[in-house]
């Protein structure tokens, strides 16, 4: 009964647009992403708003304020996975919406509201591969995205702590380390970030080693350009410019767009509308 209520919830939801072109639901799960992470970004700015030597004197131990910080960080990251995915979701809804005919009944409040008049066409959108609802939000892709955030922050803050320690910048040598970091990051991280990330998403749909041999054959090396051109340049300011504690964050911030693009090209073997199940079909016509 549960389960009933919520799929009845969820397809209200995702046949409804905002001003005819965004889904509803994608917009409400952004609007929730984006209120977790201005809370995560101002418990962030809080591990660096007072002066060292008042960090010092706090009654919590280095360690646990260590622990804090990375966990901090790994939420946030998970989270802007999350929104990243949210906005490439999104994007896929909208260019669908855009390659099907308008329904009838669109009003002007800036809402659209699913067709009900005639006998069966509500069904009709679950059995017609033209209806218009955008496409179901995938929220098990978004924990997919999510997990993989969460798992690999910290992996990639002690990579970066590993860079700053093995290139260290000085007053008299600043631009050579630095190019050491970006090399380094980029050609022994950023191959194997890949090839961890597409890894996962295929096992986590429940890929075995054909689709992942598949994944890394169709998308590995398009993704692997588009990484080199975007990101030296981008390692580069933020080996040079940015503090330590802010690179993580500048990355992750830059990365929703990157991680859009993953998203994207991750699902882009996917059908834009999804198979509807038989027992779905059946259960909404019951």
């Amino acid at each position: 009964m549960i389960e009933s209520a919520r799929r009845r919830v969820l397809t209200t939801l995702n046949s409804r647009y905002l001003y005819g072109k965004v889904p509803l639901l994608h917009s409400l799960v952004l609007v929730i992403e984006m209120v977790i992470i201005s809370r995560l970004i101002a418990k962030f700015n809080s591990y660096y708003a007072d002066k060292p030597s008042e960090r010092s004197k706090s009654d919590l131990p280095a360690a646990i304020l260590t622990i804090s910080l990375v966990l901090t960080i790994t939420i946030t990251n998970a989270v802007l996975g999350g929104i990243a995915d949210t906005v490439a979701q999104t994007l896929t809804a909208i260019r669908l919406r855009q390659n099907l005919p308008l329904p009838r009944n669109a009003i002007s409040d800036g809402i659209e509201m699913p067709d009900y008049d005639e006998k069966g066409a509500y069904h009709a959108q679950f059995l017609s591969p033209r209806h218009h609802a955008p496409p179901p939000f995938d929220f098990e892709r978004l924990t997919r995205f999510m997990s993989y955030g969460f798992i690999m922050s910290p992996v990639q803050f002690h990579w970066f702590k590993f860079l700053t320690k093995t290139f260290p910048i000085t007053k008299q040598s600043a631009t050579i380390p630095v190019l050491q970091r970006m090399a380094f990051d980029q050609f022994i991280f950023a191959p194997m970030g890949l090839a961890c990330f597409f890894t996962f998403m295929t096992v986590t749909e429940g890929g075995g080693r054909r689709a992942v041999a598949r994944k890394f054959q169709d998308v590995y090396l398009p993704a692997l350009k588009a990484n080199f051109m975007l990101w030296p340049a981008v390692q580069f300011l933020n080996f040079r410019v940015v503090p330590l504690p802010y690179q993580i964050p500048l990355v992750s911030t830059i990365g929703i767009a990157w991680t859009a693009y993953l998203s994207l090209t991750n699902s882009s073997d996917e059908p834009l509308v999804p198979n509807v199940r038989t027992e779905n079909v059946n259960e909404n016509l019951a």
